[in-house]
């Protein structure tokens, strides 16, 4: 299968609504399709038993706070963490998987695969989006001494960052994180080299394919939000938890993470959803209605757009959607209960108990 600009523009839109409130904007993961694209006519994307068992495979991730306004990435940081890349691993890289599917992060890799005509796989790390390195990591967090390298480069002018790091996966991701913040908020990454055969047990497989289907839903209904909405329901069984204007949203960017909440009232019934770059919770009247990695997705009312939480604003018209998370592609990292303990620190919510 190609990745032209017709299904390319298709996985933007389906990986918008697959982020689940983070995952990056429909803008910048349509510009790094057009960047893609500027270097060859299609991007190679293929399934896993299209490799050799021994062919290994790297993530292609951006990492940082999706509401920054300083951030910048481009083709020349993709450029740099490749050259980087092979330079101290000495490994050759056959395949390329995105750590998650977003409105941007759905493309991470295209970009280098336009480049260096390494295939993308269809094997994403999540199908859905998650807020930290860790989750993103297929489960190598589990793996006693597994030691990655990841490198991360981004930011103009006196803001421009290179990062190597080694190490485990949970000091590596923090080094990353903090290179996103001093970069102006987002940095490009390769990491977390490994076999064919690791990816195919831990992986999101047919997720790339997921948004893809989703996408052509919403793009070809654009406008038509009750038609999206029947269509995603017959789909994905999704349901929806309310419909109503957005009160008292707060939104605030620590540590290269946006964090914060919103209610949506609907005939006086107020419905809290609280973030960390993704949608982590949904409650009302102490009730919890969804959690974390059941997909928690905002739908403009009008248009059934899927909206972020860097785009949530006082006063608009939202659908609040949950999509149980059986009915999605979920990588090994949604299965690790101890990833789920610093999303439970900083939201001041129970998670675990929910969603295990």
């Amino acid at each position: 299968m190609r990745i032209s600009r017709e299904n390319g523009i298709y996985a933007v839109y389906g990986g918008l609504f697959l982020g689940g409130g983070g995952g990056g904007s429909l803008k910048d993961g349509l510009h790094s399709l057009e960047e893609a694209l500027k270097h060859t006519d299609h991007i190679n994307f293929v399934t896993l038993s299209e490799l050799d068992d021994d062919d290994i495979i790297v993530t292609a991730s951006m990492v940082g706070a999706p509401s920054s306004s300083e951030k910048f990435v481009d083709v020349e940081h993709w450029k740099m963490v490749y050259e980087l890349f092979e330079k101290n691993t000495q490994i050759k890289i056959k395949g390329i998987i995105t750590n998650e599917n977003g409105g941007t992060s759905t493309t991470n890799g295209w970009i280098l695969s336009a480049i260096t005509n390494i295939p993308v796989i269809d094997a994403p790390c999540n199908g859905r989006a998650h807020p930290t390195g860790t989750m993103g990591s297929m489960g190598l967090t589990s793996i006693e001494n597994y030691r990655t390298v990841q490198i991360a480069a981004g930011g103009r002018d006196n803001k421009n960052t290179e990062l190597l790091a080694t190490g485990s996966i949970s000091s590596t991701s923090k080094l990353v994180r903090q290179a996103a913040v001093e970069a102006g908020g987002l940095v490009c990454v390769l990491r977390n080299p490994v076999k064919k055969a690791y990816v195919e047990q831990k992986g999101a497989s047919g997720a790339l394919k997921q948004a893809i289907e989703i996408g052509e839903v919403i793009y070809k209904n654009m406008g038509s939000a009750d038609i999206i909405l029947e269509s995603l329901s017959e789909m994905l069984d999704s349901q929806v938890i309310c419909r109503g204007k957005v009160k008292e949203c707060n939104l605030t960017s620590t540590d290269g993470f946006d964090v914060g909440h919103f209610y949506i009232e609907e005939e006086g019934i107020l419905f809290e959803t609280i973030f960390w770059n993704e949608y982590m919770t949904v409650e009302s009247s102490e009730n919890r209605l969804a959690t974390f990695p059941n997909l928690i997705v905002t739908l403009d009312s009008d248009t059934g757009m899927p909206v972020t939480s860097a785009e949530i604003g006082t006063g608009q018209d939202i659908i609040l959607l949950k999509v149980p998370k059986n009915k999605i592609k979920l990588g090994g990292g949604m299965f690790e209960k101890n990833l789920f303990v610093e999303a439970e620190k900083v939201t001041g919510k129970e998670i675990i108990k929910y969603s295990f």
